[in-house]
C-alpha cells in the first residue's frame, strides 16, 4: 500500500505551504525535510520578508499576492499567531529606473492605491533617508513584512494537525516516477505515493538534474544594524519596507526595525554563484563596508553597530521568473523552484496552486509565465 497520497518533497516556505493545502484537502501526505522545521540552511530564514503589492517584476504577480495577502490573513486567524504586520513600501530610483517603471505599470495596470513622490517629499515623510534630488519613489500603502519562521512553522503545524506526516533530518537519496506511482529513498526509509510535488529549494539543480534545468543558486548576504541615532524614527508604524535601486539595475532593501531594534537590510543579488555545498557562510569585513558605504549615502542613521549576518540562497531563472509546472516527463510530479530572490511572500498562494496541480492538473491562478516550455 502507499505511504501516502502526495509525497511532498522539501518543506521550507513553498513545501510547508503545499503540504498545508494538501492535507486540509483530505489528502494523506508525507512530507520530508532534510534538516529541522523552519532551518536557516536554504532561503526560507531570516526574521523578516518583504511583501508588496505594486509588483515591479510583472503585472501578472498583483492577482497572486492579493490571494497570497488573503491566506497569510487566514492562517494568522487560524494560528493565533502574528506572521505579518502592513508598514506601506517605497520602491525608490531614478523616474525610468526598472524598479520605478515596473511599480507604475503593476499599479496602474490593476488600479491599486499608490503615489509617485520627489526625494524631498521621501525625507520629509521618512526623515532618515538621504537621496538624490533626482530620485523618485513609488509609495504603496499594501506592503509590510513576513516573518518567515513563523510563517514556515504555521504552515507545518497546520498541515500536521489536518493529519500530514511530516519527517525531518531525513536526506533525499533518489526519486523515481511511473504513470500512477512515484517512490523516494531517504536516509531513513523508503516511500511511495500517487504523486510528488518537488520544492527543494537551491537543492532543486541537483534533484531535478535530469531536467537540465537553467537555474543558478547565488550567495545572498543579510545584515542588522543597530540605527547610529534616532532609533525610533525606525519603527514599523513610522517608516516602511523599501526597494532602492541605487544605480541602472542594482538593488538594496530594507526594513523598519525589529523589536529588539536593529534594521535589516540586503543587496538583492550579489553575483556570487554558489550550491548548498559550497555556500561560503562567513561574511568578511569588506562585504559589511560595501553595506555601510551604500547606507551612508541613503540612510545614514541606520549604520550602527553591526549586531548579526546571514547568508541565504537565491536559485535563479534567467528570466527572474518562478518555474511551477508539471514535470514534462511525469504528470504525477509537480515542481516549483527557481524562485529568484522574491518568492516568500507568495508561498501561500503556491501552496494552494501546486495542491490544484497535483490534485487536478490545472489550477484557477494564472501562471503562464511561470511554465518550463519557456526554457525549451
Amino acid at each position: 500500500m502507499p505511504t501516502a497520497d502526495v509525497i511532498v518533497l522539501g518543506l521550507g516556505a513553498m513545501g510547508s505551504a503545499a503540504a498545508y493545502h494538501l492535507a486540509r484537502r483530505g489528502v494523506r501526505v508525507a512530507g520530508i525535510e532534510q534538516y529541522t522545521p523552519a532551518h536557516d540552511r536554504g532561503s526560507s530564514h531570516g526574521r523578516s520578508r518583504i511583501i508588496r503589492e505594486a509588483y515591479f517584476e510583472h503585472p501578472d504577480y498583483v492577482p497572486l499576492i492579493q490571494r497570497a495577502y488573503e491566506l497569510w490573513r487566514g492562517l494568522e486567524q487560524e494560528t493565533r499567531e502574528r506572521l505579518l504586520i502592513m508598514t506601506g513600501g517605497l520602491m525608490i530610483g531614478p523616474h525610468e529606473g526598472v524598479l520605478v517603471q515596473g511599480a507604475l505599470a503593476s499599479a496602474r495596470t490593476h488600479r491599486l492605491p499608490h503615489e509617485l513622490i520627489s526625494a524631498e517629499e521621501v525625507q520629509r515623510r521618512f526623515p532618515p533617508f538621504r537621496l538624490p534630488p533626482s530620485t523618485v519613489a513609488v509609495q504603496e500603502p499594501n506592503a509590510g513584512v513576513l516573518f518567515p519562521e513563523a510563517c514556515v512553522r504555521a504552515h507545518l503545524d497546520g498541515a500536521a494537525a489536518a493529519g500530514a506526516a511530516l519527517h525531518f533530518e531525513e536526506a533525499v537519496r533518489r526519486w523515481s516516477a511511473s504513470v500512477d506511482r512515484v517512490e523516494v529513498t531517504t536516509s531513513r526509509a523508503t516511500y511511495t505515493a500517487g504523486r510528488l510535488v518537488v520544492t527543494a529549494g537551491p537543492w532543486a539543480p541537483a534533484v531535478l538534474r535530469e531536467l537540465g534545468l537553467p537555474l543558478q543558486v547565488e550567495r545572498n548576504v543579510m545584515y542588522w544594524f543597530a540605527p547610529l541615532r534616532n532609533g525610533q524614527a525606525f519603527a514599523p508604524d513610522r517608516f516602511p519596507i523599501y526597494i532602492c535601486e541605487y544605480r541602472k539595475d542594482a538593488f538594496f532593501y530594507g526594513f523598519p526595525a525589529l523589536p529588539d531594534g536593529s534594521v535589516k537590510v540586503a543587496h538583492h543579488h550579489s553575483g556570487q554563484w554558489c550550491t548548498p555545498d559550497t555556500i561560503r557562510r562567513e561574511v568578511g569585513p569588506d562585504e559589511v563596508d560595501r553595506m555601510r558605504a551604500l547606507l551612508a549615502g541613503h540612510l545614514p542613521d541606520a549604520g550602527g553597530e553591526l549586531q548579526q549576518t546571514a547568508t541565504c540562497m537565491y536559485t535563479n531563472t534567467p528570466d527572474g521568473h518562478f518555474l511551477i509546472d508539471r514535470h514534462p516527463q511525469w504528470g504525477t510530479v509537480t515542481i516549483a523552484c527557481g524562485f529568484s530572490g522574491h518568492g516568500f511572500k507568495f508561498a501561500s498562494v503556491v501552496g494552494e496552486v501546486l495542491a490544484d496541480l497535483a490534485l487536478d492538473g490545472r489550477t484557477r491562478h494564472r501562471i503562464a509565465l511561470f511554465r518550463l516550455a519557456r526554457f525549451s
